[in-house]
């Protein structure tokens, strides 16, 4: 080797080293990979996981909660089509078994991490009086109700069933109910927003729900005990989550303490 051949080779060398002494400094400064948690929730939950959100993020640096809310059977659905979220929290207990059913979860990890009251939610400056639950039954009132495909919906059914088997409503109260509807909303933020936009008289929601409004738009009348279901929040990790630990994780944190803080802040109640 001549003298030219040696400096060539001298120089490749030493570029060679450079670059890699460079990637080697690129890896060790690089910022690790942001981790994600995809989370399917009832519409009902928006305002308490959203705060839910920073808290878990604050406690779990370099994690992001993303989350998509719909109406509990729409989301149930969009699993059953090839959705893969970490995490699916129910309005009901029926879309969990159905989902548990085709294996998408192991109902054994399904933990009830929350319970809700039905209202009767009403717009302040309706003129159509309704001041207890067999007003609801009155001619001309604009009633919207969730379909009865959304929790919400299913439980409204069954408490105008019950009622109707009470001598103090009436066989017929069921009927008349549903004589005033005028429009059926795939998830309760819809009836809600109906309501409070003076589109309808009253609707029936969550408790949560009506809490949510600014004070003065709306007022509620509660549902009697004996006749009105509590409704049930089950949350659980899927078979197939992509991130699994996390999942377990996010979980743990809606039934810790410092979870159920927040939820009862925003008027869920515990398991009794």
């Amino acid at each position: 080797m001549n003298r030219k051949q040696f400096l060539r080779s001298l120089s490749a060398l030493l570029i060679g080293l450079a670059l890699a002494s460079g990637s080697v400094l690129t890896l060790l400064h690089a910022e690790p990979a942001k981790k994600e948690v995809t989370v399917f929730a009832a519409a009902s939950l928006v305002d308490a996981f959203k705060v839910l959100k920073k808290s878990f993020e604050n406690a779990h640096p370099g994690v992001t909660i993303t989350y998509n809310f719909a109406g509990s059977q729409q989301l149930r659905a969009q699993i059953e089509q090839g959705a893969t979220p970490d995490v699916f929290a129910s309005a009901n207990l029926d879309e969990i078994k159905t989902l548990a059913a085709k294996k998408y979860v192991d109902e054994a990890q399904s933990k009830i991490f929350a319970r809700n009251k039905l209202v009767i939610a009403v717009n302040a400056q309706s003129d159509v009086p309704v001041k207890s639950p067999t007003d609801l039954a009155t001619a001309k009132l604009k009633l919207v109700l969730a379909d009865k495909s959304v929790p919400v919906g299913k439980y409204t059914v069954k408490y105008l069933e019950d009622a109707s088997k009470d001598p103090a409503f009436g066989a017929s109260y069921k009927d008349a109910v549903l004589k005033n509807v005028v429009s059926y909303e795939t998830n309760v933020r819809a009836v809600l927003t109906k309501v409070t936009l003076g589109e309808a008289d009253a609707g029936v929601v969550y408790a949560t729900d009506a809490q949510s409004v600014e004070a003065g738009k709306l007022f509620t009348i509660g549902l009697p005990p004996g006749l009105s279901e509590i409704a049930q929040y089950p949350i659980a990790p899927l078979v197939k989550a992509p991130n699994k630990a996390l999942a377990q994780e996010f979980v743990a944190y809606v039934l810790s303490p410092e979870g159920q803080k927040i939820l009862a802040k925003f008027g869920f109640l515990g398991n009794p």
